[in-house]
């Protein structure tokens, strides 16, 4: 089982590919979509190109995508919210089973705690994943989390869904 976390932004986007085999994880590769500041329209292509590219190559099973909540920056919220949309279509176009987790939700399965800070969040995806060093940027880390999230909670989903 492959999955590709996704941490969306406009500025900067985290992804995140795991894999799962023979019971145990490996991050597979991570890494940030980047647009250069100009006209939404044309940044928003660009992550698409870079986004399906990724998708592409790496044929995940699954995506895993951070929920946009509502931000007090609503430019911020916006902008988050456009790339979610993009990146939830490429996933759904490509075929891939498509999930949304909240950043609570990612900080309690990988850290134990909902409130884990930035620096928390990386030091346990490096643990998890056995990295040698904490996964930069932090988005990356973001996105890895998200990937670990949707592999622990898949079973869990599917048996109370057959509940």
């Amino acid at each position: 089982m492959r999955v590709l976390g996704l941490d969306p932004g406009l500025t900067c986007a985290g992804y995140g590919l795991v894999e799962q085999a023979d019971g145990g994880l490996r991050a597979v590769a991570y890494g940030a979509i980047r647009t250069p500041i100009g006209p939404v329209p044309g940044r928003l292509a660009r992550f698409y190109d870079e986004l399906h590219a990724i998708i592409t190559r790496e044929r995940p099973d699954a995506v895993a995508v951070e929920k946009v909540l509502f931000n007090a920056n609503v430019r911020t919220a916006m902008s988050v919210g456009q790339a979610a949309g993009v990146a939830l279509l490429i996933a759904a176009q490509a075929g891939c089973e498509v999930a949304e987790y909240t950043p609570n939700e990612v900080k309690q399965t990988v850290a134990g705690y909902g409130a884990a800070d930035k620096k928390q969040m990386q030091i346990m995806v490096a643990k998890l994943l056995g990295l040698t060093e904490i996964p930069k940027p932090p988005d990356a880390a973001d996105a890895l989390g998200l990937a670990l999230t949707h592999l622990t909670t898949r079973k869990i989903r599917r048996l109370a869904a057959n509940a």
